[in-house]
């Protein structure tokens, strides 16, 4: 049975279900969309506020492990330039790095602030405004498109209500979602999570649960996040030219030292399937952007996670990408230097880095980037992210 309700209407009229809905793992949809040049884009949104400061570790700052000093044991991570270090669960990617297809944006963030709920930061990502209150409707990826002719939609499947919305709007798009062999139907994952809301360690086990569950997904078939990757491959490989889907899982109030890499070897193989499907002549000319919400806070917490905070990560994949690099002013970890004394502190508009990335691909002028595809926006100065 199919609903009517769109992702916004679902999340606007869920909220009262708190952290785990908007960052479940159960449902990744893939959208994609043709287009007349010969270059490739695909946008990953990680749901759930990934932690950055765990992912790009800033080592090299006197203050990140007296900020952290359960979550600094251990590996310290691949050293990526001598002050940065990647996360020991991305690892796999670290030849990309050394070919200089994989890069970072440090400190990023969209205009979304202090409440810190994921609802209204994923909205605001997918709609690529300044505000939620401006009333735009449709998504930034398909005002893009909107801005070309002779657009025309892939074939493609849906699986339950959650678009991705950044592909919603006038531009013609088709939806494709793998299988999924979900243990728990809608309304009784939306009356687990309403029980389990107010129990922080309940609602943490349900998160972590619903982790498991995506990965175990289709069994030998190597999970939902593989299948999704095959077809956005397959797809890209022919006449698409856009393709946009999520990952989720990212919300690691608790246990993040075991959470959080599950979720990371998830977007490795994600990105690593990418490659490998396309191939060496169109991952050439692809570049991947995975971003999320909100970053979390600069201190562990007390259950061995992070909350909900602000600056976060952009990862940068594919061989048009000028990577091994990791990009960003970096504000540093000081008392004094952090956003409200608790979250990394935003030195650029995660926006910036996608108007620039989509200007390179698409050739569409700044002004359409500044002012139509991400009204408000000051793009910056050229960040020169792709060869």
């Amino acid at each position: 049975m199919t609903s009517s309700l769109t992702r916004r209407d679902f999340l606007a009229r869920s909220t009262v279900l708190g952290c785990s809905l908007a960052a479940s793992p159960l449902l990744t949809p893939v959208t994609l969309a043709s287009a007349p040049w010969d270059t490739r884009l695909v946008v990953i949104i990680l749901r759930g506020g990934m932690d950055g400061l765990d992912v790009v570790r800033p080592v090299g700052d006197p203050a990140y492990a007296a900020l952290r000093p359960e979550l600094s044991k251990g590996a310290a991570g691949e050293d990526l330039d001598g002050y940065f270090a990647l996360h020991p669960a991305l690892a796999p990617l670290m030849p990309l790095w050394r070919k200089q297809e994989l890069g970072f944006v440090h400190a990023v963030s969209t205009p979304y602030r202090d409440k810190r709920s994921h609802f209204d930061g994923q909205d605001l990502l997918e709609a690529g405004t300044q505000r939620l209150s401006d009333g735009v409707r449709d998504g930034w990826l398909n005002r893009m498109l909107q801005q070309v002719p002779d657009i025309r939609p892939d074939t493609a499947y849906a699986i339950g209500n959650n678009d991705v919305q950044l592909l919603q709007g006038a531009a013609p798009v088709a939806n494709w979602s793998p299988d999924a062999n979900l243990r728990l139907n809608a309304q009784t994952l939306r009356l687990a999570e309403l029980v389990m809301e107010e129990d922080p360690a309940l609602h943490a086990a349900l998160a972590e649960a619903q982790v498991l569950s995506a990965v175990q997904t289709n069994g030998g078939g190597g999970g939902a996040h593989i299948k999704t990757a095959r077809f956005a491959a397959s797809r890209l490989r022919d006449a698409a030219r856009v393709a946009a889907f999520s990952l989720n899982g990212w919300d690691t109030h608790r246990r993040q030292d075991r959470m959080l890499p599950r979720s990371l070897r998830r977007l490795s193989d994600t990105v690593l399937t990418l490659k490998k499907e396309m191939g060496n002549a169109v991952w050439d000319k692809t570049a991947v952007i995975a971003m999320t919400e909100f970053g979390r806070t600069a201190r562990e917490n007390g259950t061995g996670g992070t909350d909900h905070g602000t600056a976060g990560l952009m990862l940068l994949a594919g061989g048009a990408v000028r990577g091994g690099r990791v990009y960003g002013r970096w504000p540093g970890l000081a008392a004094d230097a952090l956003y409200q004394e608790r979250d990394l502190m935003p030195t650029a508009d995660v926006r910036a880095p996608a108007a620039w990335i989509m200007r390179g691909l698409t050739g569409l002028s700044r002004s359409v980037m500044e002012q139509r595809i991400f009204p408000g926006l000051d793009m910056g100065p050229e960040m020169a992210l792709l060869r």
